[in-house]
């Protein structure tokens, strides 16, 4: 399997996870200790940094049942990659081009030694884990306050298995889309729209919270969320700078172009709350946030800072709006606005990927014999695959859990709050 010109040029290596007979069998000392790093910062956007944005977002008697949801994610999601996740997405395909096999289950033959790319695999394995903690964790937001603990264990984990672990294959695992010439640098894809699409699957099946939209449902802890905010922010330079999987020109340019989007999706949906409500607020501007690092994660170590400005404001702009339109037109309770920030972040993110990678707009540029309306086909096949891939599965796996487990505690249940009938504790005591 080649790797083309600009592939190389870009850094992108071990990201796209081609074979790693494809590399040099040597570990370079300063590529593994960057992706030590980045492995830390990406654990470190789940736990604390997810955890504590979610936890500040829900009412005060749902707040423990957020953090034990994102913290036993963080446990159970680790295991089953180790188990079989790990070669199900990344060993030679049992079936071709669509889901790889069975050879490094229990991590077999992951040794002191084993090298991948310019990295010990043993730390690849670390750091592609991290990613598979804080997917099925961000779809925690879409049914907080309202799904019982053991049907969310059971979700989450068939649905690491059966959604997750194939996405990830064919885009970072040598599968049919990266055969393509897909592009998702860090994950719009195999994270972003993954857990969106499962998180509004989950919300319509799992209906509602009681009292939606009429009854107020405001954060109980904003000081908690922008805490957890401002870890993701930090942690997400590991997500996309450490994509590169060295330490070089393309992790430095993923981070800038990350730290940029970021910065402008904050001040556009600060501004687009200020015009439309009169006032901006410290949850908008966070959620803004969000949705400039979920936008940028496709294209990160594509495009340049001109890519990174239009790419932030088409995040905070167009994720805004569909948050607003979600909630008021389409009555969907996504709680933690999951697949409009997430969701439709990675979309638009993917999209101008194919727009910004082009030279002239200081990007890395297309491989040989491929244009930009070309490449952008390509994104939007990889976009709708994996949507309906992704819908379908969630929505089977959900009915399926709900046929053993009830998804949902009782109206009476949610009305005394998870924290007390699901963990019998309480997340303050004064």
């Amino acid at each position: 399997m080649k790797i083309t010109t600009n592939l190389k040029r870009a850094g992108l290596g071990a990201a796209l996870l081609w074979p790693a007979a494809a590399f040099s069998q040597t570990a370079d000392t300063g590529d593994t200790a960057w992706i030590l790093t980045s492995t830390a910062l990406v654990l470190f956007m789940t736990l604390p940094g997810l955890a504590l944005f979610y936890a500040g977002l829900v009412r005060v008697r749902n707040v423990l049942s957020v953090l034990m949801q994102c913290f036993s994610i963080a446990c159970a999601m680790s295991v089953i990659w180790l188990v079989c996740g790990y070669s199900l997405a990344f060993s030679d395909p049992m079936v071709n081009g669509l889901l790889g096999g069975l050879s490094k289950a229990f991590l077999a033959g992951v040794g002191f030694d084993s090298v991948s790319g310019t990295i010990p695999e043993t730390v690849f394995v670390m750091f592609q884990m991290t990613f598979a903690i804080i997917t099925p964790a961000l779809i925690v937001g879409a049914f907080a306050e309202r799904m019982r603990f053991s049907a969310m264990l059971l979700f989450t984990s068939i649905w690491l298995i059966v959604v997750y672990v194939p996405t990830a294959h064919w885009i970072w695992g040598g599968g049919w889309l990266a055969e393509m010439g897909f592009r998702d640098f860090a994950g719009g894809a195999v994270v972003h729209v993954t857990a969106g699409v499962a998180a509004v699957v989950a919300a319509v099946v799992i209906g509602n919270r009681q009292g939606f939209p009429v009854t107020p449902m405001l954060p109980h802890n904003l000081t908690i969320t922008v805490t957890g905010a401002c870890m993701l922010w930090v942690g997400w330079f590991g997500f996309n700078a450490g994509s590169a999987v060295a330490a070089d020109g393309a992790a430095g340019m993923a981070m800038l172009v990350t730290h940029t989007s970021a910065a402008v999706a904050s001040l556009t949906w600060m501004a687009a709350e200020w015009i439309r409500y009169g006032k901006p607020s410290v949850l908008g501007i966070v959620t803004g946030m969000v949705a400039g690092l979920a936008t940028i994660t496709p294209a990160s170590g594509f495009v340049g800072p001109l890519g990174a400005l239009v790419i932030g404001f088409a995040g905070g702009l167009g994720c805004f709006l569909a948050t607003q339109f979600m909630k008021r037109k389409l009555g969907i309770d996504d709680s933690l606005d999951v697949f409009p920030v997430h969701g439709v972040g990675g979309m638009i993110g993917l999209l101008l990927t194919a727009v910004f990678s082009s030279v002239a707009a200081g990007g890395v540029g297309f491989d040989e014999g491929v244009t930009m309306a070309s490449q952008f086909g390509v994104q939007v096949i990889g976009i709708v695959a994996t949507f309906v891939w992704c819908a379908v599965a969630s929505y089977v796996i959900l009915k399926l859990i709900n046929l053993v487990v009830p998804l949902r505690v009782s109206a009476d249940e949610e009305t005394e709050g998870l924290d007390l009938v699901l963990h019998e504790e309480r997340g303050y005591i004064i």
